[in-house]
């Protein structure tokens, strides 16, 4: 197996893939965009919201909480889950000066 040879890249360019491969699943996705909305939430809820198997929806928790941009809170036999607004402020950050906007010519292939 071969090494990922990250150090021939920037911080900012291996933190906007570990970003983009942590929401690199439509499932990951719509557990965002729900917490976004409700700005917290049981594990259940994600369940019932997604249509996923228990341990599917806490597999893409795991993904999404290991890269930080999701905090849990242990709540009896539940975990309450929502958006770290820090790690989400920088998700945005990264990606905004990623976007940049490209002034194409008419034909450019």
């Amino acid at each position: 197996m071969g090494t990922t040879k990250s150090d021939l890249f920037s911080k900012e360019q291996n933190d906007l893939a570990m970003m983009a491969k942590a929401l690199a699943h439509p499932a990951r996705i719509a557990i965002l965009q729900y917490l976004v909305k409700t700005n917290a939430c049981v594990c259940g809820d994600l369940v019932e919201e997604l249509g996923l198997a228990q341990a599917t929806t806490s597999q893409h928790l795991k993904e999404l909480k290991t890269a930080g941009i999701i905090q849990g809170n242990i709540e009896g036999a539940s975990v309450c889950y929502c958006i770290n607004p820090k790690v989400w402020k920088q998700y945005k950050a990264l990606f905004n000066a990623f976007f940049v906007d490209v002034d194409l010519k008419d034909k450019c292939c």
